[in-house]
């Protein structure tokens, strides 16, 4: 709860930056006041209660404090990957503001208990990535991004407003744990219509397919640490969200979404991955890559067990993020150079070893090989499946995984087999050095002690 608090105290702080003249203290102040949440997460976390508020609106149980500090971890990486982006003079505090508020909504997200918080936190957190997608004024893919991410947000958020007005009509309540016990009591048929509505809601947030069809050009035409930002810290919180929901409110009508779920999962498996081996852009891989990253976090809530969902995804989302920040460092450094093609990673592994070893292990985790986070994050949702009746989709996974590995690897040949395309040599500031130095030994640690993160 202090966690929130403090976030969104430091958005209104970087809005009043600009009247009362500290912009230049504004950055390490957000960085100290994200350390500083962080810090409040564990001092709440094993008070064996849960810490309610707004009555009963938002319950921060260990649940919502365990992954609420994945994404303030995520959210601390991202600002050290973004710090340039924070120097423009004339959009500097609203670009503060912007990102902190979409924390903020994406901290309600892991927290929320009642339908009205659900749809606050969601707005909360989409209607700044609208103006951050589009925040490269100069650049007509960046304003086209988010003009489609406006349109197609607001679309996803209709369907959610409409599922959850059926949904009350039939309980009479908004808060998850009344409407999972007056499911119980039966219901009518429109009552789960609410829930397919809600399911494609959800699924349009996390970019699920077929409903991640504005993902790709979205990600592809926003700055590429806005679209970092949309990869982890945003896809993290619609994930707890998405768990929370079905988990939790809709947990006693399986039956009703769970096999359109395991379709929808199958075709995110398919589309994401086989579109992500065509692409010629690292960039727009990547992009497509999150959508099956995206389906194998929802396989997680299709588990047997609740518990171990909860872990597995919690994993999971800790292992994608720490990597994707990690590759999107060296991305951003060779955008900005050369370009985001393939043909611009040519001969990386000589223009700047130590990057080109980061993305290596980036890349790595991200096609799940052994000893890296990625492996075990994709391990743990398997055992996570194995007991239920969807063991087809295992198969599906992993053939869609060796699909993975072939465009995460073109990377690695790129870097380290092809002549360099660009001769001079790739610099990237100390700051970044830094970052990705944290996020390789996050993501080798992370594979080394998975039970660690499993204990939380």
């Amino acid at each position: 709860m202090k966690a929130l608090f403090i976030i969104s105290g430091l958005g209104i702080l970087a809005m009043l930056a600009e009247i009362f003249k500290f912009k230049r203290a504004l950055y390490p102040l957000v960085l100290i006041g994200i350390l500083a949440a962080l810090v409040a997460n564990f001092t709440e976390f094993n008070n064996n209660e849960s810490i309610q508020a707004f009555n009963n609106m938002i319950r921060f149980d260990n649940v919502a404090l365990a992954f609420s500090s994945v994404i303030l971890i995520t959210a601390f990486l991202w600002f050290i990957l973004a710090n340039d982006y924070f120097t423009n003079e004339t959009s500097l505090t609203d670009h503060f503001s912007l990102v902190l508020f979409a924390l903020t909504g994406a901290l309600m997200l892991t927290a929320f208990s009642n339908m009205t918080t659900l749809f606050l936190g969601i707005e909360i957190l989409s209607i700044p990535l609208y103006v951050l997608a589009a925040s490269k004024k100069n650049d007509v893919k960046s304003n086209e991004a988010g003009f489609k991410y406006l349109i197609m947000g607001s679309f996803a958020s209709a369907f959610l407003l409409f599922g959850i007005a059926l949904i009350y009509g039939a309980t009479g309540t908004f808060d998850l744990l009344a409407i999972r016990a007056k499911i119980s009591e039966g219901m009518p048929l429109f009552f789960y219509a609410g829930i397919i509505m809600m399911l494609i809601a959800m699924c349009f947030k996390v970019s699920a397919a077929p409903f991640h069809f504005w993902a790709p050009d979205v990600y592809h035409g926003s700055p590429t640490v806005i679209m970092a930002l949309m990869s982890t810290v945003v896809k993290t919180a619609a994930f707890v969200a998405f768990m929370r929901l079905f988990l939790v409110g809709f947990g006693s009508a399986t039956s009703v979404w769970a096999m359109a779920m395991a379709g929808i999962i199958a075709l995110s498996l398919i589309i994401s991955n086989m579109t992500a081996a065509a692409q010629s852009s690292v960039k727009r891989m990547l992009a497509y890559s999150s959508i099956s990253h995206a389906a194998f976090m929802l396989m997680g809530i299709l588990a047997v067990n609740p518990i171990y969902s909860m872990r597995a995804i919690l994993y999971y989302a800790l292992a994608y993020s720490v990597a994707t920040i990690g590759g999107f460092t060296v991305l951003y450094r060779v955008e900005k150079q050369s370009g985001n093609t393939y043909d611009d990673f040519n001969g990386l592994a000589k223009r700047n070893p130590f990057a080109a070893l980061g993305m290596l292990i980036c890349m790595l985790s991200l096609a799940g090989i052994p000893v890296t986070a990625g492996f075990f994050a994709k391990y743990f949702i398997f055992t996570a499946l194995i007991g239920s009746t969807y063991k087809w989709l295992l198969v599906l996974a992993v053939i869609m995984s060796c699909v993975g590995v072939y465009y995460y690897i073109k990377v690695i040949i790129a870097m380290y087999f092809k002549k360099p395309t660009h001769q001079e040599p790739l610099l990237i500031e100390k700051s970044h050095t830094l970052l990705l130095a944290i996020a390789v030994v996050l993501v080798l640690v992370l594979g080394l002690l998975p039970n660690f993160v499993l204990s939380v």
